[in-house]
């Protein structure tokens, strides 16, 4: 199979991992037909030395191919691609008789493909794995029952056939009227309907800001570590990326105010509640010197506060643009979190002007939201079912926390360090003598997948430290989740 050779590419002066780079070549020959279901691959040392890598990157990506379900790797058998793919394979043009199946592989016009900057995903677990995700609520708890009856009684009225046609891009009046006074009242925003556009989620939302905001080349500030999603969009976009350190009070001001004199910043990205990846809630003096920063020096501060209602510790703070007099600050905030993540509805709060900048440019983009979707959730917001189910999730997801900690002091000891969250979904989790990446490979052996943690290293640091969502996972699950870890640790 020295065909490889040519798909796999390896540009080690790249920012892309060498192991998502053999993992994109792996994919593009299983897409294009050259390596067929059921093919076995070549052992991991003899891609290594074809492709001149270290081969536990060669076992890395094989284990990103099997995690995302482009392969299967049978002990002492080898790894196969498998029978049924996540995409359907490519089949012969009619009227072919090539007897193979066959692909295009490059474009016959030229476009800048660098530009794009890869991202990929693990997609859908398997059904029986256990999963430590990156914070994500749990979808059992979800009112599915209340939102699907909602939704159905607002199809049979005549007042709602409007919203099965085109418009509303800026989200449903219903919508943004109820949001309006939810925001007012829980967090102390005083918004009015043309103050909000209807998001798909959170980052949409991010997207849209930074597309407004941004020219190539202008520099930005974010935390590091950092939201990963946040960032590969603003790289995306042309930003000159400006790394300030996180610690246990947020984000570096100091380290803002710094950099504000030697440039001239557009804006700075800062998570003020359950900061991703580390969980630290910006404190409050530091809340007031950004906004006093932004009304010197002109920037705007994205403030994302993606899972605000889930505190457990205390009352959580007002957003910073609550307190926001210059007009300084785009408010970026979801439903996804308190739903489920499949329920993609998330909100941006700015002046109206910004708002009807950012609903022309949503429009070329995305025609619209789902109506029907965003009236049956605000109905669910007018009777208090999602006020009650927040209130649930968060007694529950507080146990959940609970326990899991109490599980990794009791099982796991001085093998992993951490700091209880006040809040959010997470555990920012530190694996000291253990190399993370190499544990993560073992556990999904094991039916448990951790993050490896490299999506948060850079040229300087290696955090050796993952984000392990236990919102999604009962008590009995993270139990057994422990418990392959206790194991793989030797404890």
């Amino acid at each position: 199979m020295h065909f490889l050779k040519d798909f796999i590419r390896i540009n080690h002066k790249g920012e892309t991992p060498v192991y998502i780079q053999i993992t994109n070549g792996f994919i593009h020959c299983i897409m294009s037909g050259h390596l067929r279901k059921g093919a076995r691959l070549p052992g991991s040392r003899k891609i290594a030395g074809l492709v001149q890598v270290n081969r536990m990157t060669v076992v890395a990506a094989y284990d990103e191919l099997q995690a995302q379900g482009w392969i299967e790797q049978i002990p002492r058998k080898g790894a196969f691609v498998k029978e049924e793919l996540p995409v359907l394979s490519p089949e012969p043009l009619t009227g072919t008789n090539t007897g193979q199946e066959s692909s295009i592989k490059k474009t016959h016009f030229s476009f800048d493909e660098e530009r794009i900057f890869p991202v990929l995903t693990s997609g859908f677990p398997p059904e029986e794995m256990l999963v430590f995700n990156d914070g994500f609520p749990d979808p059992r708890l979800t009112p599915m029952e209340e939102l699907t009856r909602s939704m159905r009684s607002l199809s049979r009225r005549k007042t709602q056939k409007k919203y099965m046609m085109y418009g509303g891009e800026q989200g449903t009046l219903l919508l943004r009227e109820t949001m309006a006074e939810n925001l007012s009242d829980t967090r102390g925003l005083p918004v009015t309907p043309e103050n909000i556009l209807i998001t798909k989620g959170s980052q949409m939302g991010i997207y849209l800001t930074a597309s407004i905001l941004l020219r190539p080349g202008d520099e930005i500030i974010v935390g590091e570590p950092g939201y990963t999603g946040a960032t590969f969009a603003f790289r995306q976009l042309g930003a000159s990326v400006n790394y300030v350190p996180v610690n246990e009070g947020g984000i570096d001001v100091e380290a803002i105010e710094k950099l504000c004199r030697e440039k001239s910043i557009r804006f700075i990205y800062v998570i003020s509640h359950h900061h991703n990846p580390t969980t630290v809630t910006l404190i409050p003096e530091r809340r007031i010197k950004l906004l006093e920063l932004a009304a010197e020096y002109r920037f705007a501060i994205i403030e994302d506060d993606y899972d605000y209602d889930f505190h457990y510790t205390s009352t959580p703070m007002m957003p910073m643009a609550s307190l926001d007099k210059q007009g300084s600050v785009i408010y970026i905030g979801t439903l996804t979190k308190t739903l489920a993540p499949s329920i993609r509805i998330g909100f941006m709060i700015a002046p109206q002007n910004f708002i009807r900048a950012a609903v022309y440019l949503r429009r070329s983009i995305d025609v619209q939201g789902d109506s029907l979707m965003e009236n049956a959730i605000a109905e669910l917001y007018k009777d208090g079912t999602i006020t009650r189910h927040i209130k649930k999730s968060v007694k529950i997801y507080r146990e959940r926390r609970d326990h899991l900690c109490a599980l990794f002091r009791e099982e796991l000891g001085n093998r992993v360090s951490f700091a209880v969250p006040g809040g959010g979904m997470s555990v920012w989790a530190h694996f000291p003598g253990t190399d993370l990446a190499v544990l993560s490979s073992k556990a999904r052996e094991k039916g448990l997948v951790i993050p490896d943690g490299r999506e948060y290293d850079n040229a300087g640091r290696k955090f050796n430290t993952a984000r392990l969502g236990f919102a999604s996972l009962n008590p009995e699950e993270q139990q057994k989740a422990v418990a392959i870890l206790k194991k793989l640790l030797q404890i």
